[in-house]
C-alpha cells in the first residue's frame, strides 16, 4: 500500500487514563506528524485532554467518518463516538462507563480496518478491570483483536530497537502456561516469528527459542520440557528450513540477543518475555499482534491512572507504535 492510501486509526484506550494524552503528545511529535492518522474515541475527551497540554501546533478536528477527514499537520482528526459523559466521567479512576468505551472504539476501529477504510491500527492502552466491569470478559486487547476477527492462531510479539520478543503463551496463569506447553503451539509462533520479523528486519530472522526451565532443563536434570516438546519442536522447524536455534537457556537468551545474536526470542509464557522487554524498553517498547488479517501495534503499558491527566505521561511507546504501524503497513 503506497503512502496517499495509507490511514492509520488511533484507538483512544480508557478515556480516564493517559490514552488521550499520549496520542496528542505523539501527533505533536515529527515522527508521526504529517502522517495520515484518525483518533477513533470521544472528541469531548480529547479536547479536553488538549487543555492540560502546551505548545500543540494543531487543532483536533471532529468527524463522523473517514471520508470527512482532513489530513495534515496542523489538523488531527477525531471520530467522535460520543460515549463519555463529560459530567460523570472521572480522570484517573476506574469506571465502567470508561471500560466500555475503550471497548468500542477496539470494535469501531476493527470494523474499519476489515472494510479496509483504514489500512493498520495503533491502540492506546486499556484498563482490563475497567472492561471487565463494563462486562467485557477479556484478558485484554490481544484476545479482543483475535475474538473480534474470528482468529484462531496469534499471539503477542513485542519489540524494541534492542531486543524482540514473542510469546508461546500470555495471559494465563504460569502453572497453565506449562501444563498446557506442546510441539504444535511452539511450530506455530516460530513460524509467526520469522513472518514477522521479516518486514522488521528486511530478510530472514535468526528465532532463538528459550527454555522453560532453569540451564533450558540441564538434560532432564531440571525438567523434561525441554528435552520432550521443546527441541522436538525446534529441530521440525529447522528442518522445514527455518533460522531457529534452541531451547537457550532462559538466564542467557535475551543477552544475547541484545548483543546481536538473534533477532527474536521465542518466550514460553508471559512474564519470561516481558520482565527482559519492559527492563530494556518500557518506554519504548511496541506490542504487536501477530496472526491477525490486519497490522494492529500498541503502547506496551498501562493506563497508568496514577498520573493520568496530569500532563506528564512518556509518549514514547505511543509514537513508536503509530509509525511502526505506518511502516507495516505499506
Amino acid at each position: 500500500m503506497n503512502e496517499e492510501q495509507r490511514i492509520i486509526g488511533i484507538t483512544m484506550g480508557d478515556p480516564s487514563g493517559i490514552g488521550p494524552e499520549i496520542i496528542l503528545k505523539s501527533f505533536n511529535n515529527p515522527a508521526v506528524n504529517g502522517k495520515k492518522v484518525l483518533v477513533i474515541g470521544d472528541y469531548d475527551v480529547m479536547k479536553a485532554a488538549s487543555g492540560i497540554l502546551s505548545n500543540l501546533d494543531f487543532k483536533l478536528e471532529r468527524v463522523s467518518s473517514v471520508k470527512e477527514c482532513t489530513f495534515s499537520k496542523d489538523i488531527l482528526n477525531i471520530l467522535d463516538l460520543g460515549l463519555t459523559d463529560m459530567k460523570t466521567f472521572q480522570k484517573g479512576v476506574i469506571q465502567p462507563a470508561s471500560g466500555n468505551a475503550a471497548f468500542r472504539y477496539i470494535k469501531k476501529a476493527v470494523s474499519l480496518v476489515m472494510s479496509k477504510e483504514i489500512s493498520a491500527i495503533a491502540t492506546a492502552p486499556l484498563n482490563k478491570e475497567a472492561l471487565h466491569f463494563a462486562g467485557h470478559n477479556y484478558p485484554g486487547h490481544t484476545e479482543i483483536l483475535a475474538g473480534l476477527t474470528g482468529t484462531r492462531d496469534y499471539t503477542m510479539l513485542l519489540h524494541d530497537r534492542k531486543l524482540s520478543v514473542i510469546h508461546v503463551s500470555t495471559h494465563i496463569s504460569l502453572l497453565d502456561a506449562i501444563k498446557t506447553l506442546n510441539g504444535e503451539r511452539i511450530e506455530k509462533v516460530i513460524e509467526m516469528a520469522d513472518t514477522a520479523m521479516r518486514k522488521l528486519v528486511n530478510g530472514v530472522p535468526r528465532i532463538a527459542v528459550a527454555g522453560l526451565n532453569p540451564h533450558a532443563g540441564e538434560n532432564g536434570l531440571f525438567g523434561m520440557e525441554e528435552k520432550n516438546i521443546i527441541a522436538p519442536a525446534v529441530k521440525k522447524m529447522k528442518q522445514k528450513g527455518f533460522n531457529v536455534e534452541g531451547p537457550v537457556p532462559p538466564d542467557t537468551v535475551f543477552l544475547h540477543a541484545v548483543k546481536g545474536k538473534y533477532d527474536i526470542v521465542v518466550a514460553m509464557y508471559h512474564d519470561q518475555g516481558h520482565i527482559p522487554l519492559k527492563l530494556l524498553g518500557f518506554d519504548s517498547g511496541v506490542n504487536i499482534t501477530v496472526g491477525l488479517p490486519f497490522v494492529r501495534t500498541s503502547v506496551d503499558h498501562g493506563t497508568a491512572f496514577e498520573i493520568a491527566w496530569q500532563g506528564i505521561a512518556r509518549e514514547d511507546s505511543m509514537t513508536e507504535a503509530i509509525r511502526l504501524a505506518w511502516e507495516l503497513s505499506k
